[in-house]
C-alpha cells in the first residue's frame, strides 16, 4: 500500500530514467551513458568534449 507522501517505485518506462544533473524525466539522453536530459546536455556538452559541427 501506497501512503500519501510516497511515490510508486517505476521499474520500467519514462519515468525511470532521469538527468543526472536536474531530475527531469524528459528528454534524457542515455547514449554513452550520458543520462543528461537535452536542455543539461547543451550547457555541459563543451566540458565534456563535444564539438558543434555547423
Amino acid at each position: 500500500m501506497l501512503v500519501d507522501n510516497e511515490r510508486k517505485v517505476r521499474k520500467f518506462g519514462k519515468g525511470t530514467i532521469a538527468c543526472r544533473r536536474c531530475g527531469k524525466h524528459t528528454g534524457v539522453i542515455r547514449k554513452y551513458g550520458l543520462y543528461y536530459c537535452r536542455q543539461c546536455m547543451r550547457e555541459v556538452a563543451k566540458e565534456l568534449g563535444f564539438k558543434k559541427y555547423q
